[in-house]
């Protein structure tokens, strides 16, 4: 009895969050209400506050879903495409499918566009980081590794790279300045590689 009390709610729970995604995603932050979550998911309003505390915890949990699902599949392209030929490789993979999630309406909606403006950028910018750098780290890692920039700038390279990310994708999610996602991809490549050619230059 105990066992099958647990499963529904963690039932619930997950419907609560697959209604939360689809509102939130074609309505937006402030045009959803938790009632109607509520009613989508098939479940009372008190059962919503059972898993989660307001509407912005519920953000919070489903903006760090996405952005976890976005960064498996990241890492697991990232790791493989390392190449001992090329240094950039992985980390250009994992880029790559950052902006792909990057021109999904759903992902544009939550995490780019409402992400900000619910978090606030401050700790938008905190919290992005915080999940990226798992990734993002090791990334400059190891391309310090292969000489290709300095170990001591590992950190500061990674946030930096991530910058230039989130701005292509923030960009893409705005669709005004008629660039595509393919062009933002070649623009960082030629941003990353360049960062090996200046270290380069200084260690010479």
């Amino acid at each position: 009895m105990v066992k099958r009390t647990s499963e529904q709610a963690a039932e619930t729970r997950e419907a609560v969050l697959r209604a939360a995604r689809q509102h939130f995603a074609e309505d937006g932050y402030s045009a959803t209400s938790l009632n109607a979550i509520a009613a989508t998911a098939g479940v009372s309003k008190g059962a919503l506050f059972h898993h989660f505390d307001s509407k912005e915890d519920l953000f919070l949990t489903l903006w760090r879903d996405l952005q976890l699902e976005m960064d498996v599949e990241a890492r697991a392209a990232a790791l493989a495409a390392r190449d001992r030929n090329d240094p950039f490789a992985a980390f250009l993979a994992g880029s790559r499918v950052y902006l792909d999630w990057a021109s999904r309406s759903e992902y544009q909606r939550i995490v780019l566009v409402d992400g900000p403006s619910v978090l606030g950028p401050a700790r938008w910018h905190e919290l992005e980081f915080d999940l990226g750098k798992r990734t993002l780290v090791p990334g400059t890692e190891f391309m310090a590794s292969k000489g290709m920039i300095p170990a001591h700038l590992t950190v500061p390279a990674a946030l930096m790279l991530q910058a230039s990310l989130n701005a292509a994708a923030y960009a893409l999610s705005q669709g005004k300045l008629d660039v595509s996602r393919e062009q933002y991809m070649e623009t960082f490549e030629r941003i990353l590689r360049g960062m090996g050619q200046t270290s380069s230059r200084s260690s010479g």
